[in-house]
């Protein structure tokens, strides 16, 4: 959301002292302008018409996008007195839009939420966990740019959330999580242990059913990385090398480590993913057949592994390997646009159409299906 047009359309009024409203307006003071939001920033204004809800949503525009106002700190009271459960609500409506993926309106209240309650960590760890899901969205969507742009802020929020003291454990689990799907397996490994360290206790026993699940996953995760040896710096490399768009230096990065650890099935992915880029289709096959054998049989794998045996025209084992990927995640569009793709390399134009539909009916801002879709109109 444009921070500058989010202003454009808040008006500053001073109330006076006899004017209805303030009654409705808990510690009030006369002498500051209350901040108002309008309809649109050309919407006419009539303080005839004013509203608290009109001034709230004023105060929260202010808070989320005029953050050096000297007025804030007093705009805060006044919203908590009206409404004394507003962190909650916007919280509360903030994730209800995000699972529902109505990501605009979600950024938005997070944005408010931050300008209410800058310094709490919930609302930074919810920010971050926010846009972890963004980018999974638009990765999804084939929106690698955006995707990587919404990583970035997740990253600073997680940073932010890690930094806060007292140190809160649930910050320290999501974010192992985030950096492992970042192949951050240093990162990832050093969270989940501090999360263990912060959540011991003499009888574990006596943890509730989600706190036992989660230390054992924690473990599981520190076991897995240690096992497989992933915090080895060739695996970093080769993961960097290749996302920076340097597939040779990253296949000599992955060679190596794999002449080390020949059954860790990441380390075979990466592979197949620096060969996929270079076009090497047959070779980028093998190595993903690999990954699924030793254990890597994930959605992203299947989903590699058609896009290879398209390129090679084998479209039967395509058409397999996507809907093995369907069966694991339903609802993403990445791979529904590539059973599009197959169905265009099989000439079949009005089934193409359908998975594009499809697409647009989970993300309508997916614009490569909408391409798509009015190349075939």
């Amino acid at each position: 959301m444009d921070s500058v047009n989010s202003l454009d359309s808040v008006v500053f009024l001073s109330l006076a002292e006899d004017a209805h409203i303030a009654q409705h307006l808990p510690g009030i003071d006369f002498s500051i302008p209350l901040p108002v939001q309008k309809s649109s920033a050309d919407a006419r204004f009539d303080p005839a018409e004013l509203t608290v809800e009109m001034i709230m949503a004023g105060i929260l525009t202010v808070l989320a996008y005029d953050i050096e106002n000297e007025h804030n700190p007093y705009y805060r009271k006044l919203l908590e007195g009206i409404r004394p459960n507003i962190k909650q609500e916007l919280c509360e409506a903030a994730v209800f839009k995000a699972r529902n993926e109505d990501f605009d309106i979600a950024e938005e209240l997070f944005q408010a939420l931050r300008g209410y309650a800058p310094d709490d960590v919930a609302v930074i760890l919810n920010s971050a966990l926010f846009y972890d899901e963004y980018a999974e969205s638009y990765r999804r969507s084939g929106l690698s740019e955006d995707a990587d742009a919404c990583d970035d802020l997740a990253f600073s929020f997680y940073q932010k959330a890690l930094a806060a003291e007292p140190p809160a454990p649930d910050v320290f689990f999501n974010a192992g999580f985030f950096f492992l799907k970042q192949r951050n397996f240093p990162r990832a490994r050093n969270c989940f242990e501090t999360y263990l360290t912060l959540t011991a206790a003499d009888d574990e026993s006596s943890l509730d059913e989600n706190s036992r699940y989660k230390r054992e996953r924690a473990r599981e995760i520190v076991d897995d990385i240690s096992n497989r040896d992933l915090e080895d710096e060739r695996f970093k490399a080769a993961y960097e090398f290749i996302s920076m768009g340097q597939e040779e230096k990253g296949l000599e990065q992955i060679k190596a480590f794999l002449e080390k650890n020949p059954q860790v099935w990441n380390a075979w992915f990466l592979l197949g993913w620096g060969l996929r880029r270079l076009c090497r289709w047959s070779d980028a096959r093998a190595a993903f057949e690999k990954a699924d054998e030793l254990g890597g049989g994930t959605a992203d794998t299947y989903n590699e592994l058609a896009i290879c045996c398209m390129e090679t025209g084998d479209f039967h084992a395509a058409r397999d390997y996507l809907q093995q990927a369907l069966v694991i995640e339903g609802d993403n569009t990445k791979i529904i646009s590539n059973l599009g793709f197959l169905a265009l390399r099989e000439g079949k134009k009005d089934e193409a159409a359908g998975f594009f539909r499809t697409v647009l009916e989970i993300a309508p801002d997916d614009k490569i299906a909408a391409a798509e879709l009015e190349k075939l109109s």
